[in-house]
Protein backbone atom coordinates (compact mmCIF):
# COMPACT_ATOMS: atom_id res chain seq x y z
CA UNK A 1 0.00 0.00 0.00
CA UNK A 2 1.17 3.32 -0.95
CA UNK A 3 1.21 5.53 1.90
CA UNK A 4 -0.05 9.07 2.37
CA UNK A 5 1.93 12.07 1.29
CA UNK A 6 1.98 15.22 4.02
CA UNK A 7 2.38 18.81 2.37
CA UNK A 8 3.18 21.75 4.12
CA UNK A 9 2.80 25.21 2.85
CA UNK A 10 3.70 28.37 4.64
CA UNK A 11 1.78 31.54 5.26
CA UNK A 12 0.99 31.25 1.60
CA UNK A 13 -0.92 33.28 -0.93
CA UNK A 14 -4.55 32.75 -1.30
CA UNK A 15 -4.77 31.82 -4.52
CA UNK A 16 -2.81 28.65 -3.59
CA UNK A 17 -5.79 27.26 -2.38
CA UNK A 18 -5.80 25.91 -5.79
CA UNK A 19 -2.70 24.51 -5.94
CA UNK A 20 -3.80 22.52 -2.82
CA UNK A 21 -6.98 21.60 -4.77
CA UNK A 22 -4.54 20.27 -7.58
CA UNK A 23 -2.36 18.26 -4.67
CA UNK A 24 -5.51 16.47 -3.78
CA UNK A 25 -6.43 15.90 -7.53
CA UNK A 26 -3.48 14.22 -8.33
CA UNK A 27 -2.95 11.91 -11.66
CA UNK A 28 -1.43 9.31 -9.00
CA UNK A 29 -4.50 8.85 -7.17
CA UNK A 30 -2.00 9.21 -3.87
CA UNK A 31 -3.60 10.51 -0.58
CA UNK A 32 -2.12 13.88 0.11
CA UNK A 33 -2.82 15.55 3.58
CA UNK A 34 -2.30 19.04 3.51
CA UNK A 35 -0.75 21.70 6.14
CA UNK A 36 -0.60 25.18 6.42
CA UNK A 37 0.37 27.97 8.60
CA UNK A 38 -0.44 31.66 8.21
CA UNK A 39 -0.09 34.56 10.52
CA UNK A 40 -3.62 35.45 8.98
CA UNK A 41 -6.64 33.47 11.13
CA UNK A 42 -8.60 34.55 7.89
CA UNK A 43 -6.34 33.33 5.41
CA UNK A 44 -8.47 30.89 3.31
CA UNK A 45 -5.54 28.52 2.93
CA UNK A 46 -6.17 27.81 6.71
CA UNK A 47 -9.72 26.45 5.74
CA UNK A 48 -8.50 24.51 3.04
CA UNK A 49 -6.03 22.31 4.93
CA UNK A 50 -6.17 19.14 6.77
CA UNK A 51 -4.11 20.71 9.81
CA UNK A 52 -3.81 24.41 10.39
CA UNK A 53 -1.82 26.45 12.59
CA UNK A 54 -1.43 30.28 13.37
CA UNK A 55 2.06 31.22 13.09
CA UNK A 56 3.88 33.20 15.42
CA UNK A 57 5.04 36.41 14.75
CA UNK A 58 8.38 38.79 14.68
CA UNK A 59 10.06 35.46 14.22
CA UNK A 60 13.64 36.34 13.06
CA UNK A 61 15.05 34.34 10.03
CA UNK A 62 16.96 31.86 12.36
CA UNK A 63 14.15 31.69 14.66
CA UNK A 64 11.40 30.90 11.89
CA UNK A 65 14.63 27.72 11.01
CA UNK A 66 13.63 26.66 14.45
CA UNK A 67 10.16 26.87 13.91
CA UNK A 68 9.94 25.09 10.35
CA UNK A 69 11.98 22.52 11.60
CA UNK A 70 9.80 21.84 14.49
CA UNK A 71 6.98 21.34 12.31
CA UNK A 72 8.38 19.71 10.28
CA UNK A 73 9.12 16.99 12.75
CA UNK A 74 5.81 17.29 14.51
CA UNK A 75 3.28 16.79 11.73
CA UNK A 76 5.72 14.51 10.08
CA UNK A 77 6.25 16.39 6.68
CA UNK A 78 7.30 15.00 3.89
CA UNK A 79 7.28 18.03 1.39
CA UNK A 80 7.60 21.42 2.75
CA UNK A 81 6.65 24.43 -0.18
CA UNK A 82 8.33 27.39 1.88
CA UNK A 83 7.44 31.51 0.98
CA UNK A 84 8.02 33.29 3.95
CA UNK A 85 11.82 33.13 4.70
CA UNK A 86 12.51 31.07 1.73
CA UNK A 87 15.99 32.36 1.82
CA UNK A 88 17.10 31.35 5.18
CA UNK A 89 14.76 27.61 5.23
CA UNK A 90 16.85 26.73 1.95
CA UNK A 91 20.41 27.35 3.54
CA UNK A 92 18.97 24.85 6.03
CA UNK A 93 17.87 22.14 3.32
CA UNK A 94 20.48 19.45 5.42
CA UNK A 95 18.75 19.66 8.52
CA UNK A 96 15.10 19.44 6.69
CA UNK A 97 16.06 16.11 4.72
CA UNK A 98 17.69 14.76 8.19
CA UNK A 99 14.31 15.28 10.04
CA UNK A 100 12.70 13.42 6.57
CA UNK A 101 11.50 16.42 4.81
CA UNK A 102 12.59 17.30 1.44
CA UNK A 103 12.51 21.41 0.62
CA UNK A 104 10.44 22.64 -2.59
CA UNK A 105 12.81 25.27 -3.42
CA UNK A 106 15.82 25.90 -5.19
CA UNK A 107 18.90 25.68 -3.79
CA UNK A 108 20.79 28.79 -1.69
CA UNK A 109 22.53 30.24 -4.26
CA UNK A 110 19.77 30.78 -6.94
CA UNK A 111 17.61 32.07 -4.37
CA UNK A 112 20.54 34.64 -3.36
CA UNK A 113 20.47 35.69 -7.20
CA UNK A 114 16.80 36.39 -8.07
CA UNK A 115 15.98 38.10 -4.27
CA UNK A 116 18.33 41.29 -5.62
CA UNK A 117 16.73 42.52 -8.81
CA UNK A 118 19.72 44.34 -9.85
CA UNK A 119 22.18 41.48 -9.39
CA UNK A 120 19.14 39.77 -10.64
CA UNK A 121 19.40 41.42 -14.00
CA UNK A 122 23.47 41.66 -14.19
CA UNK A 123 23.46 37.57 -13.95
CA UNK A 124 21.00 36.63 -16.70
CA UNK A 125 22.46 39.22 -19.13
CA UNK A 126 25.78 37.50 -18.47
CA UNK A 127 24.03 34.33 -20.22
CA UNK A 128 22.20 36.46 -23.01
CA UNK A 129 18.81 36.91 -21.57
CA UNK A 130 18.04 40.48 -22.96
CA UNK A 131 16.91 42.85 -20.03
CA UNK A 132 15.45 46.30 -20.16
CA UNK A 133 17.55 49.40 -19.15
CA UNK A 134 17.67 50.27 -15.42
CA UNK A 135 19.14 52.64 -13.25
CA UNK A 136 19.73 51.63 -9.56
CA UNK A 137 18.66 54.67 -7.55
CA UNK A 138 18.87 55.74 -3.51
CA UNK A 139 18.28 59.34 -3.48
CA UNK A 140 16.39 62.21 -5.49
CA UNK A 141 19.05 63.30 -7.79
CA UNK A 142 20.17 60.06 -9.07
CA UNK A 143 16.35 59.59 -9.62
CA UNK A 144 15.72 62.51 -11.55
CA UNK A 145 19.05 61.60 -13.78
CA UNK A 146 17.08 58.41 -14.21
CA UNK A 147 13.88 59.23 -14.97
CA UNK A 148 15.12 62.22 -17.36
CA UNK A 149 17.28 59.77 -19.33
CA UNK A 150 14.52 57.12 -19.99
CA UNK A 151 11.78 60.53 -20.77
CA UNK A 152 14.80 61.87 -23.81
CA UNK A 153 14.38 58.36 -25.00
CA UNK A 154 10.35 58.21 -25.39
CA UNK A 155 9.60 56.29 -22.46
CA UNK A 156 7.38 56.42 -19.44
CA UNK A 157 9.83 55.88 -16.12
CA UNK A 158 8.78 53.41 -13.32
CA UNK A 159 10.34 51.99 -10.09
CA UNK A 160 10.05 49.72 -7.89
CA UNK A 161 12.13 47.78 -4.93
CA UNK A 162 15.12 46.36 -5.76
CA UNK A 163 13.87 43.66 -3.54
CA UNK A 164 10.26 42.75 -3.29
CA UNK A 165 7.48 40.43 -5.01
CA UNK A 166 4.07 40.50 -6.15
CA UNK A 167 4.38 43.97 -7.27
CA UNK A 168 4.75 45.61 -3.77
CA UNK A 169 5.93 49.09 -4.64
CA UNK A 170 5.56 49.24 -8.12
CA UNK A 171 4.27 53.06 -9.39
CA UNK A 172 4.92 55.12 -12.46
CA UNK A 173 6.51 58.44 -12.67
CA UNK A 174 4.17 61.31 -13.92
CA UNK A 175 4.76 64.84 -14.06
CA UNK A 176 1.66 66.03 -14.08
CA UNK A 177 0.78 68.21 -10.92
CA UNK A 178 -1.43 66.68 -7.98
CA UNK A 179 -4.82 68.39 -8.72
CA UNK A 180 -8.58 67.52 -7.98
CA UNK A 181 -8.31 65.54 -11.20
CA UNK A 182 -6.16 62.54 -9.67
CA UNK A 183 -8.84 62.35 -6.91
CA UNK A 184 -11.63 60.91 -8.98
CA UNK A 185 -12.09 57.53 -10.24
CA UNK A 186 -9.99 54.46 -8.66
CA UNK A 187 -6.19 54.87 -7.38
CA UNK A 188 -3.61 53.72 -9.91
CA UNK A 189 -0.18 53.50 -9.88
CA UNK A 190 0.85 56.80 -11.27
CA UNK A 191 2.58 59.40 -8.73
CA UNK A 192 4.07 62.84 -9.51
CA UNK A 193 8.00 63.08 -9.68
CA UNK A 194 7.62 65.90 -7.32
CA UNK A 195 5.83 64.56 -4.49
CA UNK A 196 8.42 61.61 -4.77
CA UNK A 197 11.28 63.89 -4.30
CA UNK A 198 9.76 65.76 -1.83
CA UNK A 199 9.00 61.98 0.11
CA UNK A 200 13.08 61.36 -0.25
CA UNK A 201 13.83 64.78 1.26
CA UNK A 202 12.29 63.86 3.95
CA UNK A 203 13.29 60.59 4.46
CA UNK A 204 15.47 59.46 7.31
CA UNK A 205 17.03 56.51 5.34
CA UNK A 206 18.14 56.05 1.75
CA UNK A 207 15.44 54.08 -0.32
CA UNK A 208 16.81 50.75 -2.96
CA UNK A 209 14.74 51.23 -5.96
CA UNK A 210 15.07 50.24 -9.57
CA UNK A 211 14.20 52.41 -11.99
CA UNK A 212 13.31 51.34 -15.62
CA UNK A 213 11.34 52.20 -19.06
CA UNK A 214 7.77 51.12 -18.18
CA UNK A 215 7.39 47.90 -20.35
CA UNK A 216 4.39 46.85 -22.96
CA UNK A 217 2.07 44.26 -22.70
CA UNK A 218 1.73 41.10 -23.52
CA UNK A 219 3.08 39.85 -20.01
CA UNK A 220 4.17 35.90 -20.37
CA UNK A 221 4.43 34.34 -16.92
CA UNK A 222 6.42 30.95 -17.76
CA UNK A 223 6.34 28.76 -15.33
CA UNK A 224 9.09 26.15 -14.87
CA UNK A 225 9.19 23.04 -13.06
CA UNK A 226 13.04 21.67 -12.84
CA UNK A 227 14.64 18.41 -11.27
CA UNK A 228 17.28 19.03 -9.42
CA UNK A 229 19.48 17.65 -11.73
CA UNK A 230 18.55 21.67 -13.53
CA UNK A 231 16.30 19.94 -16.34
CA UNK A 232 13.41 21.67 -17.13
CA UNK A 233 10.88 19.11 -17.02
CA UNK A 234 7.82 21.42 -18.26
CA UNK A 235 7.62 24.94 -19.59
CA UNK A 236 4.26 27.19 -20.13
CA UNK A 237 3.41 30.09 -20.50
CA UNK A 238 0.45 32.29 -19.22
CA UNK A 239 0.00 35.44 -21.30
CA UNK A 240 -1.66 38.74 -20.22
CA UNK A 241 -2.96 41.40 -22.09
CA UNK A 242 -5.38 43.34 -20.16
CA UNK A 243 -8.20 41.21 -18.75
CA UNK A 244 -7.78 38.59 -21.30
CA UNK A 245 -5.36 35.65 -20.20
CA UNK A 246 -4.24 32.73 -22.50
CA UNK A 247 -1.22 30.01 -23.01
CA UNK A 248 2.14 30.13 -25.32
CA UNK A 249 4.31 27.54 -26.07
CA UNK A 250 6.27 30.27 -28.45
CA UNK A 251 9.97 29.78 -28.23
CA UNK A 252 10.48 33.49 -27.37
CA UNK A 253 9.62 33.30 -24.55
CA UNK A 254 10.03 29.49 -23.57
CA UNK A 255 14.04 29.52 -24.71
CA UNK A 256 15.32 31.95 -22.26
CA UNK A 257 12.90 30.80 -19.34
CA UNK A 258 14.59 27.60 -19.74
CA UNK A 259 17.90 29.13 -20.04
CA UNK A 260 17.25 30.97 -16.80
CA UNK A 261 16.16 28.04 -14.88
CA UNK A 262 18.40 25.68 -16.28
CA UNK A 263 21.50 28.37 -15.74
CA UNK A 264 20.86 28.88 -12.31
CA UNK A 265 19.37 26.23 -11.11
CA UNK A 266 16.26 27.00 -10.40
CA UNK A 267 15.09 23.65 -9.22
CA UNK A 268 11.54 23.05 -8.80
CA UNK A 269 8.76 25.61 -9.20
CA UNK A 270 9.67 29.08 -10.53
CA UNK A 271 8.15 31.89 -12.56
CA UNK A 272 9.53 33.75 -15.06
CA UNK A 273 8.26 36.79 -16.68
CA UNK A 274 8.59 39.20 -19.85
CA UNK A 275 7.27 41.85 -21.28
CA UNK A 276 7.92 44.07 -24.43
CA UNK A 277 11.11 46.31 -24.91
CA UNK A 278 10.14 48.04 -28.06
CA UNK A 279 9.77 44.84 -30.33
CA UNK A 280 11.64 42.14 -28.33
CA UNK A 281 11.18 40.44 -25.11
CA UNK A 282 12.98 41.49 -22.19
CA UNK A 283 13.13 39.96 -18.53
CA UNK A 284 10.59 41.59 -16.20
CA UNK A 285 10.94 39.57 -12.82
CA UNK A 286 12.16 35.85 -11.74
CA UNK A 287 10.69 34.20 -9.04
CA UNK A 288 11.90 31.19 -7.38
CA UNK A 289 8.85 30.11 -5.70
CA UNK A 290 5.35 28.53 -7.07
CA UNK A 291 3.58 31.35 -8.89
CA UNK A 292 0.04 32.23 -7.64
CA UNK A 293 -1.84 31.71 -11.03
CA UNK A 294 -0.06 28.23 -11.32
CA UNK A 295 -3.17 26.06 -11.38
CA UNK A 296 -4.27 27.66 -14.49
CA UNK A 297 -2.35 25.42 -16.08
CA UNK A 298 -4.58 23.09 -15.44
CA UNK A 299 -6.73 24.46 -18.37
CA UNK A 300 -4.10 22.78 -20.79
CA UNK A 301 -3.94 19.34 -18.47
CA UNK A 302 -1.44 19.78 -16.53
CA UNK A 303 -1.13 19.09 -12.66
CA UNK A 304 1.98 20.92 -12.08
CA UNK A 305 2.14 21.53 -8.33
CA UNK A 306 1.80 17.15 -7.87
CA UNK A 307 4.25 16.61 -10.59
CA UNK A 308 7.14 19.16 -8.39
CA UNK A 309 5.99 17.12 -5.62
CA UNK A 310 7.27 13.92 -7.25
CA UNK A 311 10.23 15.16 -8.15
CA UNK A 312 11.14 16.17 -4.65
CA UNK A 313 9.83 12.70 -3.48
CA UNK A 314 12.27 11.46 -6.10
CA UNK A 315 9.76 10.37 -8.54
CA UNK A 316 10.59 11.69 -12.13
CA UNK A 317 7.49 12.33 -13.86
CA UNK A 318 9.63 12.75 -17.31
CA UNK A 319 9.37 15.49 -19.92
CA UNK A 320 5.35 17.06 -19.77
CA UNK A 321 4.05 18.77 -22.56
CA UNK A 322 0.49 19.92 -22.30
CA UNK A 323 -1.53 17.70 -24.37
CA UNK A 324 -3.42 20.96 -25.52
CA UNK A 325 -3.46 24.40 -24.88
CA UNK A 326 -6.64 25.95 -23.30
CA UNK A 327 -8.92 28.25 -24.46
CA UNK A 328 -8.29 31.83 -23.70
CA UNK A 329 -10.29 33.20 -20.38
CA UNK A 330 -10.85 35.59 -17.93
CA UNK A 331 -10.20 35.99 -13.58
CA UNK A 332 -13.15 36.81 -11.34
CA UNK A 333 -13.41 36.21 -8.06
CA UNK A 334 -15.32 33.55 -6.09
CA UNK A 335 -16.11 32.70 -2.68
CA UNK A 336 -14.04 30.45 -0.36
CA UNK A 337 -14.71 29.40 2.99
CA UNK A 338 -12.74 30.57 6.02
CA UNK A 339 -12.34 28.68 9.12
CA UNK A 340 -14.77 29.41 12.29
CA UNK A 341 -14.47 32.81 13.45
CA UNK A 342 -11.42 33.05 15.31
CA UNK A 343 -12.58 35.95 17.71
CA UNK A 344 -15.00 36.11 20.11
CA UNK A 345 -18.33 38.36 18.89
CA UNK A 346 -16.74 42.04 19.93
CA UNK A 347 -18.45 44.26 22.72
CA UNK A 348 -17.43 48.00 23.09
CA UNK A 349 -15.44 46.80 26.21
CA UNK A 350 -13.96 43.54 24.27
CA UNK A 351 -10.09 43.94 23.48
CA UNK A 352 -9.22 39.92 23.45
CA UNK A 353 -5.88 39.78 21.67
CA UNK A 354 -5.70 37.08 18.56
CA UNK A 355 -4.89 33.82 19.07
CA UNK A 356 -2.02 31.66 18.81
CA UNK A 357 -3.35 28.25 20.12
CA UNK A 358 -2.82 25.72 17.12
CA UNK A 359 -6.41 24.99 15.40
CA UNK A 360 -5.30 20.61 14.48
CA UNK A 361 -9.02 20.37 12.71
CA UNK A 362 -10.87 22.01 10.18
CA UNK A 363 -14.67 22.17 9.87
CA UNK A 364 -16.73 23.21 6.84
CA UNK A 365 -17.04 26.95 7.98
CA UNK A 366 -20.17 29.50 6.98
CA UNK A 367 -17.72 31.86 6.60
CA UNK A 368 -16.17 33.01 3.30
CA UNK A 369 -13.97 35.16 1.76
CA UNK A 370 -13.19 35.60 -2.17
CA UNK A 371 -10.39 34.12 -4.09
CA UNK A 372 -9.82 34.35 -8.20
CA UNK A 373 -11.42 31.87 -10.03
CA UNK A 374 -11.26 30.87 -13.58
CA UNK A 375 -13.86 32.07 -16.30
CA UNK A 376 -13.71 31.12 -19.88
Amino acid sequence: MVSRVRVWLNRTYAENVFFMDQLRRNPSDRAVEIHATHGDPDSPVLAAADTAELEPENLSPAGYVEYALDQCARRGIDVFVPRLHQSAIVAHRAEFEAAGTAVLAPPPEAVAIFQDKVIAYEAVQAIGVPVPPWWRVRSGDELVAAVEELEAGGHKACFKPASGAGGVGFRVITRTPFSLMHLGGFPTPYVQLDLVLEALRRAEEPVDWLVMPRLEQPEVSVDCLTGPDSRVRLAVGRTKNGRRRGFTLNEQWLDPARRIAEGFGLHYLSNIQFRMYGDRPVLMDVNTRPAGGLHQLSLCGVNAPWAAVQLALGEDPGEMVPPFLGQDYTVVSGPRPLRPVSLPQQRPEATEPLPTVPVDSVEAPAQTTTVEALRL
